[in-house]
């Protein structure tokens, strides 16, 4: 008799089609585990923007959520209370072996369930893709007082890790994974995206790429442009913005015009709310990738653009430097010189550039791939279910 396969519930605060580290991780993993024999995965998060559940091989249950609820602390507090009573509903309706709470938001809200008793026999786990010290005093008493109850936490990296070890549950790291739109190199891509776009062969692409949110300081963007236009590189800027909340395509205007003003409007290659398919195809267009954080749990990006060999420079921020790997390639955005500095020395060195190149792709490989993640998540659950 085949045995039967236990249920876990994802428990999200955004929809799973928004571009974002925890989303597209969530849904990778959950791709995986519908071909795994021992486990049924359901994701519960608010309605889909552009997708249609059944675009997905496993299952949604999704909920209403204000995606404007930032604008007042009003529509917060209401939004927060419906997603208590929504969280409730589908718990009861799914009855899972195990809950994964994949984000901050959802694990308060599932903390007002969980810590007055209710589910108390369903074991759950909480995946923290943030970091500690980001989170406001209320929202970290919230926190630790439902990890209490908590089978096992999970962070993306060793950093991260470090910074809970008050706790009293075990604390395991498995980083986040990107999409299997990356999972194959192809070197012709590089060409064939740079012809698309007319970059020459003597024009260096940066590129920039994210969700619009405070903590990847999108307004510095402009002066890292210029810092590499006035030290004298030439080169053209390919940016990919996500948007999510009405305010953000206003942000998004302010980016495209900054950068434009500096290196010209036909040295800006501009894409907005790729999937994963299309932002996988965009790196190959890029030289340096550069991430401008001032506050990064993980840098999904980062990784990203490691699959396409494309070199990555960083700020020196939260788990940044352990994803990075490399002190050359991070940098201060109080000193831009040192980032101008290590793009001129790269761009100098074929034979370097080129190690650098593969260097980041032997580490994406090493290290962030699909099948890391999904084995490590596979650990968890049979040690907290049993086998």
């Amino acid at each position: 008799m085949e045995a039967r396969k236990r249920t876990i519930l994802y428990l999200m605060e955004y929809p799973i089609d928004l571009p974002g580290g925890g989303q597209e991780s969530t849904k990778t993993l959950c791709e995986g585990l519908v071909k795994d024999s021992r486990f049924a995965p359901v994701v519960a998060c608010p309605s889909l923007l552009t997708h249609d559940i059944s675009d997905y091989p496993f299952k949604i249950v999704c909920y209403p959520s204000d995606e404007n609820r930032e604008l007042s602390k009003i529509r917060r507090i209401k939004n927060f209370l419906l997603r208590i009573a929504h969280f409730k509903r589908i718990i009861r309706e799914v009855s899972p072996d195990l809950i994964h709470v994949s984000m901050s938001e959802s694990l308060i809200t599932f903390g007002a369930l969980r810590v007055p008793g209710s589910f108390k026999n369903i074991p759950f786990v909480y995946t923290d893709r943030g970091l500690r010290f980001g989170y406001r005093k209320h929202s970290l008493i919230c926190i630790k007082a439902t990890m209490k109850r908590a089978a096992r936490m999970l962070t993306t990296t060793r950093y991260n890790a470090s910074l809970w070890d008050d706790l009293s549950v075990p604390v395991t790291v498995i980083p986040n994974t990107i999409s299997s739109a990356f999972n194959d190199y192809d070197p012709k891509k590089r060409s064939l995206m740079r012809g698309k776009y007319d970059v020459d062969d003597d024009v260096t692409v940066i590129g920039f790429a994210g969700r619009i949110s405070e903590e990847k300081n999108w307004e510095k963007v402009p002066d890292v442009v210029r810092a590499i236009s006035e030290a004298g590189i030439k080169i053209k800027v390919a940016l990919v913005l996500s948007v999510y909340e009405s305010t953000d395509e206003k942000t998004a205007e302010n980016i495209r015009s900054g950068i434009a003003g500096i290196v010209g409007k036909e040295n800006l290659i501009y894409m907005q709310d790729l999937d994963q398919k299309e932002i996988s195809a965009y790196y190959y267009l890029v030289d340096f990738f550069i991430m401008t954080s001032s506050f990064e749990s993980f840098g999904k990006a980062a990784v990203e653009a490691m699959s396409r060999k494309c070199v990555v420079l960083s700020t020196a921020v939260g788990g940044l430097p352990e994803v990075i790997g490399k002190k050359d390639d991070l940098y201060d955005m109080e000193d831009l010189g040192r980032l101008t500095d290590r793009i001129r020395q790269l761009l100098d060195d074929e034979d370097a550039m080129e190690r650098e190149r593969q260097m980041f792709y032997e580490r994406y490989k090493d290290n962030y791939t699909e099948d890391k993640n999904i084995e490590g998540h596979i650990k968890v659950y049979e040690e907290i279910l049993g086998r």
